[in-house]
């Protein structure tokens, strides 16, 4: 949990000097990165906020998505969109693509869909970790881009239609990634449990664009998704 100083105070404070500071609190990996992404943001002469464009997903790595055959594995944004996949990756996430919650675009949100829908709960099967580690996430992205204003738009949407939400924005926890197992309980193959790893995209011209494997811990088998 980090309870960073107001901007005011943090302002113009070298890496130098946050360094044993992070030290001394005994911050981990995720904590520090954190608190030196609020302090660039808190330097002078930021702009002010802006939407970021989007920008559309190379063919080499939706070519990259696509030769990945054994695992589910999709690209995500900061703003934790799904914004390309391979077709495992598409099945294995069925009731995030059929849900409400999915924008004028199509794209699954890991953030609006377990704050949005209720029927999340019977998806993710550790639903309420899983949230916190989402929650997580954004707030380590609001620290990287605070002048980001479709970000400012979801979090002010999640806190102000969900109470879960908010208790866990509360909670000044902080995550870059979201790695370990997981479990879904999947609408034609009942329980599944996958070994989850992300990884940072290189080269993307979006900061936060990671690729997260999911991989079965069993031999059952995730049918593949047939469009309507």
């Amino acid at each position: 949990m980090v309870h960073p100083p107001g901007e005011g105070h943090i302002s113009g404070v070298s890496e130098g000097v946050l360094a044993p500071v992070a030290q001394a609190l005994q911050l981990n990996e995720d904590e520090r990165t954190y608190l030196f992404d609020l302090a660039r943001a808190a330097r002078p002469a930021r702009r002010t906020p802006s939407r970021r464009r989007d920008v559309e997903t190379p063919p080499r790595t939706q070519w990259l998505l696509d030769s990945i055959t054994m695992s589910a594995a999709f690209v995500r944004n900061g703003h934790l969109d799904v914004i390309a996949h391979n077709a495992l990756g598409r099945a294995l996430h069925a009731p995030m693509f059929e849900s409400p919650t999915v924008d004028e675009r199509g794209r699954a949100n890991f953030a609006r869909y377990p704050f949005l829908d209720a029927g999340s709960q019977d998806f993710f099967v550790d639903w309420e970790a899983g949230a916190a580690a989402t929650v997580a996430l954004l707030r380590a992205e609001a620290g990287r881009e605070p002048h980001d204003r479709a970000l400012r738009e979801l979090i002010g949407e999640l806190s102000t239609v969900s109470a879960d939400f908010r208790t866990m924005w509360a909670a000044h926890d902080v995550r870059i990634r979201h790695e370990g197992i997981k479990r879904l309980q999947h609408p034609e193959v009942g329980l599944l449990e996958l070994t989850y790893q992300s990884l940072d995209l290189p080269g993307s011209q979006q900061r936060q664009n990671q690729v997260p494997f999911s991989r079965r811990r069993s031999s059952t088998r995730v049918p593949p998704h047939r469009p309507p």
